[in-house]
């Protein structure tokens, strides 16, 4: 069955091409939230830009949906939280707009320099010629402060300095290296709001940059700052900006972006000294191509393909460290599922260690680790992915611990996952032969090569004559054929350990008649 994608908001026709290609797509616009909610449950994607608000609600009532495209950057009117722990994958176009933002901010900045509306409307609309009343400063030579230096504040930095601007940054994500390579300085929040001439906003909005210029950061600033921004609304305290503005303190604001849009209630808005645009920081026809495109591939390539790369709520993985991490993607899952079937107890601890090459990748470890998560929790929790597995192993109480050696013998590169609970701890190592082949190296004490299967019969006996044999006998007389046999620990009189690939599942009473054997000291039926 064809899968549906909503789309609730316009897009450019080539994002709808490349949608309608394989899924079966319906343009329904200027929905009510309840009309949302009501229709909602009938698709597998949904596709919004800024005003539609994807609230619980709406995500509650989404039955079938797997993935939310946001044909732009921000995702504040997405429920992240609520999505990701249904598991639905939410993704965006970061890059998209970042040249259509990057150039509007330039505009307003020059807009508020050179007071180009006040001119504008004073000579068109009241028909005054009024040269010397709209005094304008120059740029060049003046110090421009970036609050983030993301994709779209390096593009705006690089403009700056092109222009004859300092720029100087805050961004506790960027290295000092990659900031040299700009020719920008990077420096603590305050003295970049103390040092600057401009400031200008490039942070997502999260609960921890809502009103981070407020009072009491304009109060820090120059006499005459200028302030613009084209990020997020809530960002800028508006009552505060407003304050200082009509103090004097603040030469004057250029903002595309507010608090509550529109923003017709503002008080902003009543000043000369304040530009305002209706959120236009990504409305060129190139960026709307762009965004258009980038989400419905996205959708598109998660629907049919289960592919993603722009997830916001999961961990990132480049394209080009995809295709060596792939092979320890899938063997961080089957140990996942392996080890939760040898082991008993609530867990506590889910400890995965990097050993050898995997442990040198600067890259893409996090999503190794989510998809051990995902292998242990499926068996214990239904819908879990790669979205939600972490926030459901939070939810259980299970700590995660991450840990990385580059010294480990006999093998290139291993993974061991170590599952503790209150009454046990089980350990199991696999590593890659060759180019993508999994195998089974170490079950706890006991040292092994054995590759996965769907079905293993793992069990541990004393290692003496008479025991093996019984076991594939009774195998044999239940009809299930054994497709390789591994064994591990040597020293006769004493335990081993023996892995049977079995090419079906084992009723409870052929197991039990195992468990008789004489020798067998425990057994267990794995299914992966």
């Amino acid at each position: 069955m064809s899968k549906k994608v909503l789309v609730a908001e316009p897009i450019s026709e080539r994002g709808l091409q490349i949608l309608e290609k394989e899924l079966e797509v319906d343009v329904l616009l200027k929905l009510k939230p309840e009309e949302l909610i009501e229709r909602i449950g009938d698709y597998d994607a949904l596709i919004v830009r800024s005003e539609t608000k994807v609230t619980k609600d709406v995500i509650d009532a989404a039955s079938n949906l797997k993935i939310i495209g946001r044909a732009g950057v921000g995702v504040d009117n997405i429920d992240l939280e609520e999505a990701t722990r249904k598991g639905i994958v939410v993704v965006n176009a970061p890059g998209g707009n970042t040249i259509s933002a990057a150039e509007h901010t330039l505009a307003l900045l020059f807009a508020l320099t050179r007071r180009i509306p006040d001119a504008n409307h004073a000579l068109k609309v009241e028909r005054k010629w009024e040269r010397s009343k709209y005094l304008g400063v120059e740029i060049t030579g003046k110090t421009l402060g970036l609050l983030g230096l993301g994709r779209i504040g390096t593009e705006v930095a690089k403009r700056a300095r092109g222009l004859g601007m300092t720029v100087i940054a805050y961004d506790p994500f960027i290295s000092k290296e990659r900031a040299d390579e700009l020719g920008v300085v990077i420096a603590p929040f305050e003295e970049v709001i103390k040092t600057a001439d401009y400031i200008s906003v490039h942070t997502p909005l999260t609960k921890d940059t809502r009103h981070m210029i407020d009072r009491d950061a304009i109060s820090k600033m120059k006499d005459g700052v200028r302030i613009i921004n084209c990020a997020r609304g809530g960002i800028i305290d508006e009552d505060a900006l407003y304050e200082g503005i009509t103090s004097g303190k603040v030469a004057g604001a250029a903002l595309d972006v507010f608090e509550t849009e529109p923003p017709f209630d503002s008080k902003l808005l009543e000043l000369d000294n304040v530009i305002v645009t209706p959120h236009l920081g990504a409305s060129t026809t190139e960026a709307q191509v762009n965004v258009a495109v980038t989400v419905a591939e996205e959708v598109a390539n998660y629907l049919i393909r289960g592919h993603v790369r722009n997830a916001v709520n999961m961990a990132p993985i480049s394209a080009d460290a995809l295709p060596m991490l792939t092979p320890y993607i899938k063997l961080s899952e089957m140990l996942g599922k392996l080890t939760i079937q040898l082991t008993s107890g609530r867990i506590k601890l889910i400890k995965i260690t990097y050993g050898g090459e995997i442990a040198q990748k600067e890259t893409g470890s996090e999503i190794v680790t989510i998809a051990a998560l995902k292998g242990v929790l499926d068996h214990i929790s239904s819908n879990v992915n790669f979205v939600n597995a972490p926030h459901i192993a939070k939810e259980r109480g299970i700590s995660v611990l991450e840990t990385k050696t580059e010294s480990i013998e006999n093998f290139t590169s291993m993974i061991t996952l170590q599952l503790e609970t209150e009454s046990e701890t089980t350990t199991v190592s696999g590593t890659i032969f060759g180019k993508d082949e999994t195998r089974i190296v170490r079950i706890n004490d006991y040292w092994i090569d054995a590759p996965f299967s769907p079905y293993m019969l793992i069990s541990r006996h004393i290692n003496k004559p008479g025991v093996i044999g019984p076991v594939g006998m009774i195998l044999g007389n239940g009809k299930i054929n054994i497709g390789g046999m591994y064994v591990g620990g040597g020293v006769v009189g004493e335990a081993s350990l023996m892995v049977l690939n079995i090419d079906s599942p084992v009723p409870n009473d052929i197991l039990e008649e195992v468990k008789k054997v004489d020798g067998i000291i425990d057994a267990v039926i794995v299914q992966l």
